[in-house]
């Protein structure tokens, strides 16, 4: 199944893992590969916003640590030397292609009342419109929010309260799997029901250098088709991107409503 042929919005989500390297350091053969893919989704006709992981675990390995801290303010720490690291990379390649991106951090509080969510929205549209990819992320230099109990799972919940906030037709969450495995290891290509899907794959790990995992992503999935919006989980390592937009069929796709 590709996303649609029409002149749409579509989110795309990219974790930890798929763009930064075993210590943290962006890959930028990996970075290069989802931004050419963007480019191809562009020039198909849709409106992109980015959404983009990876700002800690640069600065975990900026920093020289092991492994991602437990202290908030330690997270918060990374979060603001590894954010420069990822924004400067992903402005290279992208003015490389002849495109501009803004930068947008956000929190759970820009989502919990309507006056700030719909400043959000304001923003993002008027960047599409004039032809600007949004790159975002969750402000991780002043949340605190995994202290109350929230979290955005790698940026998975992020990128679906986006896509409903947007009126997005497609969300792509981009993993280092296929899309979702049955219990023999082998790629589901599409679920037309939702129920039945935790009854049919394995549940994924999260990595020590991220939030997400399976999990969070079936969460934003459901949520996601619930509200009418095509999604799809892929693999980032590939080149699914510039794929779905010559309506080749990638990862685990679930139609709107499937529910």
């Amino acid at each position: 199944m590709r996303i649609r042929n029409y002149m749409g919005r579509v989110v795309v989500k990219v974790g930890t893992h798929a763009i930064a390297n075993k210590a943290g350091r962006p890959d930028r053969a990996a970075l290069k590969r989802i931004v050419d893919g963007i480019c191809s989704l562009r020039s198909a006709g849709c409106e992109v916003v980015f959404v983009s992981s990876g700002a800690v675990a640069a600065g975990v390995e900026a920093l020289g640590l092991k492994a991602r801290p437990a202290d908030t303010n330690d997270i918060q720490m990374c979060a603001a030397v590894g954010q420069a690291r990822f924004i400067c990379e992903y402005e290279r390649l992208f003015a490389a292609r002849g495109v501009k991106i803004g930068q947008v951090l956000l929190t759970h509080a820009d989502f919990e009342e309507r006056r700030p969510s719909q400043n959000v929205k304001r923003s993002l549209d008027h960047l599409v419109r004039a032809g600007i990819v949004p790159v975002v992320n969750e402000n991780d230099v002043v949340a605190d929010d995994e202290l109350k109990g929230k979290t955005f799972g790698d940026n998975d919940w992020l990128s679906f309260l986006i896509a409903k906030l947007i009126k997005a037709d497609a969300l792509v969450l981009l993993t280092t799997v296929d899309g979702l495995l049955d219990a023999d290891g082998r790629r589901i290509p599409e679920v037309q029901n939702f129920r039945n899907v935790m009854k049919l794959v394995r549940a994924g790990e999260k990595g020590k250098l991220s939030k997400g995992g399976m999990d969070s992503k079936l969460k934003a999935v459901k949520a996601a088709v619930a509200a009418g919006i095509d999604t799809f989980i892929a693999n980032g390592r590939r080149g699914v991107l510039a794929d779905l937009a010559q309506g080749k069929s990638v990862g685990t796709f679930f139609p709107g409503s499937a529910l």
